[in-house]
């Protein structure tokens, strides 16, 4: 006699069998990314050249006034290099899996978009792996400054070995967070079309800020890149722990909570943004 099969059990296992499917779907767009990426390889490597001198010389004119003036703030050379690192790290971690939904106003305005929405695969999952980006400058560039940074901390006893996996924590959630950032400013192109200079306040000039100590700017500046537009959490709160011992160690629960919480609320006015959506074809 055959057994039935709880209802309960079964969507479960469905629901399981879907999610199984939909990580190696994701798993072969990108493998198939990175091989048409790599087919011009002499463009790959110079690209990667260019983009950690660029990088190294962004923060290197910082170096500079700090090594001539001191610390900012009571910021000494070396934090402003972990939190440029950090805020560096986290951006490639974001852009590296989700840079496609970074470039959402192309398909809007040229009408790609449309044609996602008519495969079987949610809009964001045949978004995602069509652009990703290998971006080994970024990620020597920063790796390089965070070593140089956090090595120069540990020698003089400020922060010790522990440091590097709460380094690595943040890394994460800071990208998770960037990427919820991203998709929220990106769902806005579905009534607006229209969104790189909003992408260049929610991202760029945000993303730029909060590189350096929040206690540069004034008061309401600040409360909003730990609010509103919460890049103070990807780089600023999480240093304040990990290299002063500030705030208390009851800051990482609370990263782990905002970064999902932060993309939960971003998927959810995502999917309310394409349910409003009107298609050039309408």
């Amino acid at each position: 006699m055959k057994m039935q099969t709880n209802p309960s059990t079964r969507i479960r296992t469905e629901r399981r069998t879907v999610i199984r499917n939909y990580i190696r779907l994701y798993l072969l767009l990108i493998r198939t990314s990175v091989r048409s990426r790599m087919q011009y390889r002499f463009n790959f490597a110079f690209g990667t050249v260019l983009a950690a001198i660029i990088q190294l010389s962004e923060f290197l004119m910082v170096a500079i006034v700090l090594a001539k003036f001191g610390a900012v703030r009571g910021w000494s050379m070396y934090e402003v290099g972990y939190l440029f690192a950090l805020m560096t790290l986290a951006k490639t971690l974001y852009r590296t899996f989700g840079n496609e939904v970074h470039n959402l106003e192309r398909y809007l305005v040229e009408g790609e978009l449309d044609q996602l929405l008519t495969k079987p695969l949610p809009v964001l999952l045949s978004l995602m792996p069509r652009g990703f980006r290998l971006m080994p400058g970024e990620l020597l560039q920063s790796g390089a400054i965070l070593t140089w940074a956090m090595g120069a901390m540990m020698r003089s006893g400020q922060i010790t070995w522990w440091a590097i996996p709460q380094t690595l924590f943040a890394v994460f959630t800071g990208g998770l967070i960037l990427f919820a950032i991203g998709m929220a400013t990106a769902a806005c192109g579905f009534w607006t079309t229209r969104i790189s200079m909003l992408q260049n306040m929610t991202e760029d000039a945000a993303q730029t800020a909060a590189r350096y100590p929040l206690t540069l700017y004034p008061g309401w500046m600040s409360g909003l890149m730990l609010t509103a537009i919460p890049v103070g959490l990807v780089s600023y709160v999480p240093a304040l722990y990990i290299l002063r011992g500030e705030l208390g160690v009851w800051v990482f629960p609370l990263l782990a909570a905002a970064s999902c919480l932060a993309v939960l609320l971003a998927l959810a006015f995502w999917r309310f943004g394409i349910s409003k959506y009107q298609s050039t074809g309408s």
